[in-house]
């Protein structure tokens, strides 16, 4: 059977049974918090446990790396909405130890991109468009730098208002213990 059919068959007897009533809450983070993380498949249950965090506390933004790749990007409009129009205060970037980002050569995957029928005349294209996939697709060395430029974007960002604490933060995927990275009240 395929995935999204599997989906919609659980999601049918979902709704039927009410089984989103325990789950209902508002589009408003209770906890004023939108917190930027990887999307590493460890993280989705762990990260909310380990921070406790439920459902309706926080706005949960997610990219490959928990690295915000550019200043006028879906990820910083993303947290721009959800200061300006969903009332968040404080912004938490939190990467993870033992992350992909940290193997990924720009080289190699653009070899698999290949390799899966994108063709030369594409990245030709691509290229002579301005956008440079080897830069784009680079992963990082180490991730406390990942975590401190990307707190560095937002902190620094012209359409951040006043006010808004900024934090950087590593779990551990394995355990759910947070290392403090960039602390948000120092540098208010």
């Amino acid at each position: 059977m395929q995935k999204v059919t599997e989906i919609l068959a659980f999601n049918k007897k979902f709704v039927e049974n009410q089984d989103y009533e325990k789950y209902k809450t508002t589009k408003y983070p209770g906890k004023q918090l939108v917190v930027i993380s990887c999307m590493d498949t460890r993280l989705v249950e762990l990260l909310p446990k380990a921070m406790d965090l439920h459902n309706g506390d926080f706005k949960l933004i997610k990219s490959a790396g928990a690295v915000i790749s550019h200043p006028f990007g879906s990820v910083m409009r993303s947290i721009l909405v959800a200061i300006y129009e969903l009332g968040a205060t404080e912004v938490l970037v939190i990467g993870h130890y033992d992350c992909g980002m940290s193997s990924i050569q720009s080289d190699k995957m653009l070899a698999k991109m290949e390799e899966r029928g994108i063709s030369q005349e594409t990245f030709a294209v691509l290229k002579h468009s301005g956008i440079h996939l080897d830069k784009w697709l680079q992963g990082f060395d180490c991730v406390q730098e990942a975590v401190r430029g990307s707190v560095e974007m937002v902190k620094n960002h012209p359409l951040l208002p006043p006010g808004i604490s900024v934090h950087g933060l590593i779990i551990d995927p394995n355990t759910g213990k947070l290392d403090l990275v960039v602390d948000g009240y120092e540098h208010e």
